[in-house]
């Protein structure tokens, strides 16, 4: 989204692709890129930042902004796509949005009202479910692509907060990590292990939690019988892997294709790393 015109523009990837491997010079490459023309665009009365793919129907994507409001794309032939009526219920801005991993329909939406939102496409006026998920604004949420009924939200107080879907109401989170201490700033499950996701935050930390581990006080007694390596009490059970040396921590994402790998950006770059 563009801070400046407010505007969502789609853009040929396979293009940008194709000049990439193209044997030209830089300064052809460069103009090449500004010329790029989008196949579709639509203004939002307001920037924002969310935005996701729907992976159940192609071409579907949804879009939302700062003004509370929510677009979904519908792909049409030719390469274009028609933009519906705004979706209206939340009272403060759209800060994340993700598609359901199993229900072409269905999509969920986070804002700084605090609440997570279900929706169905069928029904702008209203979100199906709404849940006040965390006690500040909720800034990222992710939903489980191999467990199609967990979800994870991460809010502006550093909570980190798991969700069954089955039972969704609020204050009936399955779990609650206040491990960062700062914003949490970006969330997402494991493509390929569903008991796994990945955090960051403001705290200049990214963490990989492995809900499946449990705390054993008999085995951490055998390792450390002197209690010098003994983990400390608040450190939770679940924390896999901590990953640090970078400011401000912004995105993090798994790759699709090697197991273990994350990408993450940060004001001073990015980094790529195996957590294991």
């Amino acid at each position: 989204l563009s801070s400046r015109r407010v505007q969502v523009k789609m853009l040929d990837g396979d293009k940008l692709l194709k000049e990439m491997a193209t044997e030209t010079e830089p300064s052809t490459r460069a103009k090449a890129r500004t010329e790029l023309k989008p196949l579709a665009s639509h203004t939002h009365s307001m920037e924002g930042y969310a935005m996701d793919w729907s992976a159940v129907h192609t071409g579907r994507f949804a879009s939302g902004d700062c003004n509370k409001k929510i677009h979904v794309w519908e792909p049409q032939e030719g390469g274009r796509w028609q933009v519906g009526g705004a979706f209206v219920g939340h009272e403060g801005s759209l800060e994340d949005l993700q598609w359901s991993p199993t229900e072409g329909t269905v999509f969920a939406s986070c804002s700084s009202d605090k609440t997570v939102r279900v929706w169905d496409t069928r029904e702008r006026s209203k979100p199906m479910i709404t849940v006040q998920a965390h006690d500040s604004d909720v800034n990222v949420i992710s939903w489980n692509c191999m467990v199609a009924y967990m979800l994870a939200s991460g809010a502006e107080d550093g909570s980190l907060r798991i969700w069954d879907l089955r039972s969704f109401a609020s204050g009936s989170h399955v779990s609650h990590f206040g491990f960062h201490r700062r914003a949490v700033t970006s969330v997402e499950w494991c493509p390929y292990e569903g008991s796994m996701l990945a955090s960051s935050g403001a705290d200049n930390q990214l963490a990989v939690w492995d809900l499946a581990l449990e705390r054993d006080p008999e085995e951490e007694e055998a390792l450390a019988p002197d209690g010098n390596a003994a983990a400390p009490e608040d450190l939770p059970a679940q924390l896999l892997f901590l990953h640090g040396g970078q400011s401000d921590l912004k995105e993090l994402h798994w790759h699709p294709q090697i197991p273990g790998l994350i990408g993450s950006t940060a004001a001073d770059g990015f980094n790529m790393f195996k957590a294991s």
